[in-house]
């Protein structure tokens, strides 16, 4: 039985396939810890997840969420001084923490959480990334050499301000293993993955049950549209799911659709209540949807192309229309397209009459579906949650030393608890989600 931290961002994207991976861990008998948001982590991973608090100063919504204005390099630098370096100092004593009572013998770190990695290295810890995009590993920032440098001082202040200024693995790469949740198939050209990278596909688990969703709405004798822009997007998408709901309305005949609209930024026509009986038969508006439940049923997919979303979708072979809005989104919604799965719409100008268009011919071309149906393929192959979990097995094996004397609860009676009752204290402001 090993031992395995895992350090995540705020974030219900890069939650989820963790959430996969470490069930799919204490399956197997070992034993499994958190660092991060307490809510966001016990709603993915379990009421039993065992979770570390912040120990550090928390982020607040305002700090940490960019204004959608902001594009390019601009953008690229709100990320990393408003949310990434900034989340690093407010986790890393709680890394710290968590080291010295659960004693990991490796650390899962997602790619945005920059402390994991820098702190388990100066504890001499194993580190292994979770990659729950394939962004950075084709990013456009490859070459680029002023941003390349600057991110460089960046993380070189940053392990120095995190007491270890003799590190150099970029913490966005582990050295020792590098869990991608996509395929090669998928996601094409990957110019800065390394030699200990790991295609596994997606990571798809039980996720927490939507018992009150209204399941007889649904006419089996018409398609059914799943519309989607994630969480992090939902106070800006009301003029594309307006858009969306047109181009639905004026194919009811053989189409139902449901929407996603965690802001209420659209009114649910025909519904008294956000889970009421409804009683427009061709569209339902909800704040949650019971997302993996419904892809499995539907014929097509609109969504913002964030990573999770795109690659559920594709892994029940069901093509799509993305509109990407930021941050990795137009890298994921290109793969889509280079890999002919669905058609490209601009977020900010698609009209209804543009949408219908496209979600017909998604619909009616069987190229679209054909090339769904093989990337599902390479999915399955990969091996998702079983396939992560033997890898950080194996990196285990290949790396395991004696614990460190005096370390642990045992060892270490003064060290600061973890989280595991009902008081719940949040490391960051919940409403920072991806």
């Amino acid at each position: 039985m090993s031992r395995f931290l895992f350090v995540m961002p705020p974030l219900v994207g890069h939650i989820n396939p963790a959430a996969g991976v470490a069930s799919e861990l204490v399956r197997r008998g070992h034993q499994v810890a958190w660092v991060g948001d307490i809510q966001l982590i016990r709603e993915l991973a379990g009421e039993r997840a065992q979770i570390f608090p912040c120990l550090g100063p928390q982020l607040t919504a305002g700090e940490s969420r960019r204004p959608t204005s902001i594009r390019g390099p601009e953008a690229l630098k709100f990320l990393w001084e408003k949310f990434l370096v900034p989340l690093a100092h407010a986790t890393a004593p709680s890394i710290e923490n968590a080291i010295s009572m659960f004693c990991p013998d490796i650390v899962v770190a997602d790619q945005q959480a920059l402390a994991g990695p820098i702190v388990a290295e100066r504890n001499r810890i194993p580190w292994a990334t979770s990659a729950t995009t394939s962004g950075e590993f084709t990013a456009p920032v490859t070459g680029m050499r002023k941003i390349e440098a600057w991110i460089d001082e960046l993380l070189h202040r940053l392990r120095t301000q995190l007491d270890n200024p003799t590190g150099t693995a970029d913490p966005r790469f582990s050295p020792h293993l590098v869990l991608a949740f996509t395929t090669e198939e998928f996601a094409g050209p990957t110019p800065r993955a390394n030699d200990q990278t790991r295609f596994v596909g997606p990571s798809l688990a039980a996720r927490p049950s939507i018992s009150d969703f209204p399941w007889e709405w649904l006419d089996e004798s018409r398609g059914l549209i799943l519309i989607t822009l994630g969480t992090v997007n939902a106070d800006i998408g009301n003029r594309f799911l307006g858009e969306c709901r047109q181009a639905l309305r004026a194919r009811s005949g053989r189409l139902q659709a449901v929407i996603a609209d965690p802001a209420g930024s659209l009114k649910p026509a025909g519904t008294s209540m956000a889970y009421g009986t409804p009683t427009d038969r061709d569209i339902l508006v909800l704040p949650r949807v019971p997302q993996l439940p419904l892809l499995a049923r539907s014929r097509a997919v609109i969504c913002h192309a964030g990573h999770n979303t795109v690659c559920e979708t594709l892994w029940h072979g069901v093509p799509l229309l993305v509109a990407p809005i930021r941050d990795d989104q137009p890298i994921v919604a290109s793969q889509v397209t280079s890999g002919g799965a669905g058609i490209r719409l601009r977020f900010g100008r698609a009209t209804a009459s543009q949408i219908g268009t496209a979600l017909d011919a998604i619909l009616t071309e069987p190229q679209y579906r054909a090339s769904a149906q093989r990337i599902q393929t390479s999915f399955h192959r990969a091996g998702g949650t079983a396939t992560a979990a033997l890898h950080l097995e194996e990196l285990v094996r290949r790396t395991s030393r004696p614990a460190p004397a005096g370390l642990g609860q045992a060892g270490n009676p003064g060290a600061l608890r973890s989280e595991t009752s009902d008081e719940r204290e949040p490391a960051l402001d919940p409403d920072v989600r991806g």
